[in-house]
């Protein structure tokens, strides 16, 4: 419900835009702002741990579904390796999961050794603050790391964190984000265009 009530808010902030001159541009960058992450990578184990560090980020708040696993709940090694890899380095590291499915949470979190946060309701702002708190970080020093635009993007994005894309693991979901997926395209692609 909230995605679908964000989806709309940016549709008529963009229509609002388009017919009102009157600083329409500007309305436009600021709702794209909120849109666009600042990073994509191809998946967890692709992300470049020096270049958040670059951008000071001292946390990472990890979404679960098709982030760390994929819709069978399977958790490959290679991100186990990443995870590894960045509490190595010093990163501090929470899983920020919108799912209430405790059964599907706590295995991975265990076997991560990751503290949690379930049901959080991106991009509500609660979430992201309690992950704050838990990791006793400043919201600029985290970063986002999740597969969803709608959520983990535009959640990060609205207090200033650091926003991660990847790329989801599997192509089958859930329909509730399926539906979003081509929208979501066409805001990435327009962010790598502008990379080049």
């Amino acid at each position: 419900m909230i995605d679908f009530l964000q989806l709309n808010w940016y549709s008529y902030e963009v229509d609002y835009a388009l017919y009102n001159k009157e600083n329409s541009l500007e309305r436009i960058a600021q709702i794209m702002k909120i849109l666009i992450p600042d990073f994509i990578y191809k998946g967890v184990p692709a992300i470049n741990l020096k270049e958040l560090k670059d951008k000071g980020v001292k946390g990472i708040l990890l979404d679960l579904d098709n982030t760390l696993i994929n819709y069978e709940r399977k958790l490959s090694q290679e991100v186990v390796d990443w995870v590894n890899k960045a509490k190595s380095e010093g990163f501090k590291i929470c899983i920020l999961s919108n799912s209430n499915k405790l059964d599907k949470i706590i295995p991975v979190a265990q076997k991560l050794e990751l503290e949690y946060i379930s049901f959080a309701k991106k991009p509500a702002k609660a979430g992201y603050l309690k992950a704050s708190e838990i990791l006793g970080l400043e919201l600029k020093s985290l970063a986002m790391v999740g597969d969803q635009v709608f959520t983990d993007v535009v959640g990060a994005n609205r207090l200033g964190i650091t926003s991660v894309y990847v790329e989801p693991i599997d192509k089958k979901e859930y329909w509730y984000t399926k539906w979003k997926r081509p929208i979501e395209g066409l805001i990435l692609n327009m962010a790598k265009k502008n990379r080049r």
